[in-house]
């Protein structure tokens, strides 16, 4: 009877750890749309230096 306890114990173990959690979705998305932040940005600074590096100053 015990060791009937101990698997049913372990598999319900198993099946907790292997469900997926919203919170853990949300944190997920989270780090995708900061990367997807961080690289619009590098995008924007890396056209804002090719614009300056086109112009010339008139003195």
């Amino acid at each position: 009877m015990k060791k009937g306890m101990y698997v049913f114990a372990l598999c319900s173990l198993f099946a907790f750890a292997s469900c997926d959690s919203p919170a853990e979705e949300r944190a997920e998305e989270r780090e995708e749309a900061v990367e997807e932040m961080e690289d619009e940005a590098e995008d924007m600074t890396d056209d804002m230096e090719e614009i300056e590096e086109d112009t010339t100053v008139i003195e």
